[in-house]
Formats: structure tokens, sequence, C-alpha cells
């Protein structure tokens, strides 16, 4: 039983299910279903549709750099049964899924790093702007520790040459 990748949004094709498309040339293209074919056929590019492993890979989204993915490779030719290398491999793939969410979940913590200090930093660009709400004005005039401590972001900008000469 060989288990295939779609063409377009490299998911599983099971055997019996997906469509297969072969062009004048002879080259195979494997659909897990009418959606990615339909795609096909209008000439998209999966690199820039969004639901595909393509996009996600290709944006940051999925871990592409990582040595587990090399296990997986297709191979064609038939391998000689060994009971003590089927048990090693065993233990191996065991170890390997392992490692594989331990860098999925420090892949998907870096990632939501940047999210928690922009949430942060909108959370008090909106405390900043509405604290007359929770406050009032009279109130702040009176007892100036109330307000929010204010935050300074850096901003750094190349300056130009162009720039320069479009301020004078």
């Amino acid at each position: 039983m060989r288990l295939e990748k779609c063409w377009f949004c490299s998911s599983t094709v099971y055997p019996g299910h997906g469509i297969q498309f072969v062009r004048n040339d002879a080259k195979i293209f494997r659909f897990c279903r009418s959606k990615c074919h339909k795609n096909f056929k209008m000439k998209r590019n999966p690199r820039k549709v969004k639901w595909t492993k393509a996009y996600r890979r290709l944006h940051g989204k999925d871990m592409t750099q990582d040595s587990t993915f090399e296990l997986e490779r297709k191979r064609n030719r038939p391998e000689r049964y060994d009971r003590t290398l089927a048990e090693n491999t065993l233990k191996a793939i065991k170890k390997i899924d392992k490692i594989r969410s331990d860098r999925l979940e420090k892949h998907i913590g870096n990632r939501l790093k940047t999210n928690k200090k922009r949430e942060r930093m909108e959370a008090a660009k909106q405390l900043e702007q509405s604290i007359h709400l929770i406050k009032a004005p009279a109130a702040l005039l009176k007892d100036p520790s109330l307000t929010v401590p204010k935050i300074q972001v850096k901003v750094h900008q190349a300056v130009t040459e162009e720039n320069q000469q479009m301020e004078e």
C-alpha cells in the first residue's frame, strides 16, 4: 500500500482516493480532492494559496529545516526484511517523533513570542488612549500617579540621501 502526496496541497492521498491527471508529456499529477484539481486547472500557484503546505512553509508557519523530515523520503526500491533492523527502526521512530514534537513546540513558541509582545503594546496603547473612561479627568489632574506610565518604542529608520533632500 503506497501513500502518495497531493501535488497541490501536499496532503496524503490514500489508495482509492483522489484524482490522477496525466499530462501529454507523461508527467503524473495526483490530487487528494477536487478542490486541488480545480485549482491546478485554474493554473494557481500553490505557494500563493493560503491553505496549502507550500504557502505555510514559505511564510514561516510550518517548520522547513528539520532533519527529521528527511526520514520520510520516498523510497521506491524494496528492502529485504531483517527482524533486528525492524525492531531498531521502530525504536528510532518513537525517538524521532519525540524530537519532532519538541522542535515543533519550540517553533510555535518562538512564533507566539512576537505576537504576545505586540498584544501587550496594543493593550498599553489602548489603555493610554481611553484612560479617561476609567478615571475622571479631574482626578487625573489632582493625582498624576493614576496615569499610565509612558512606554517608549524605538523605531529604527534608515535615513537615505533622497529622504534628506525631500525633507529640505
